[in-house]
């Protein structure tokens, strides 16, 4: 069994930056997939950006230019780095993991972090 173990969360400002970690445990991960999902109140949960056992990487839309999603597997960790953060982005951050999927878009990871509160508010 897999635990995925989600922190780096916070209050910032708009423009500022922040760096999500999600450290996994259980099994060697370097082979699956990994990425990061959030929901904020009143929305389905969104894809935001996933990698790849090999690196490939994809991003949501509204979040690419500005989130940059890398992994350590040394470590078994995913990190996804934010800048110019805006209140858009203001949501519950879950790490996820998977075998890979056809189109990220599309994609169904079998575990899940607890999830981490990014706010981003003036």
């Amino acid at each position: 069994q897999v635990q995925l173990v989600d922190s780096g969360g916070g209050l910032v400002q708009p423009g500022e930056s922040l760096r999500l970690s999600c450290a996994a445990s259980g099994r060697s991960v370097g082979s699956y997939t990994m990425g990061w999902f959030r929901q904020a109140p009143g929305k389905e949960r969104e894809f935001v950006a996933g990698i790849t056992g090999g690196g490939i990487t994809d991003y949501a839309d509204s979040v690419k230019g500005r989130f940059t999603i890398s992994r350590d597997n040394a470590k078994n960790t995913v990190y996804l780095q934010m800048h110019s953060l805006k209140p858009e982005d203001t949501a519950v951050y879950y790490c996820a993991l998977g075998w890979r999927p056809l189109v990220f878009q599309a994609w169904r990871p079998d575990y899940w972090g607890q999830g981490t509160q990014v706010t981003v508010s003036s």
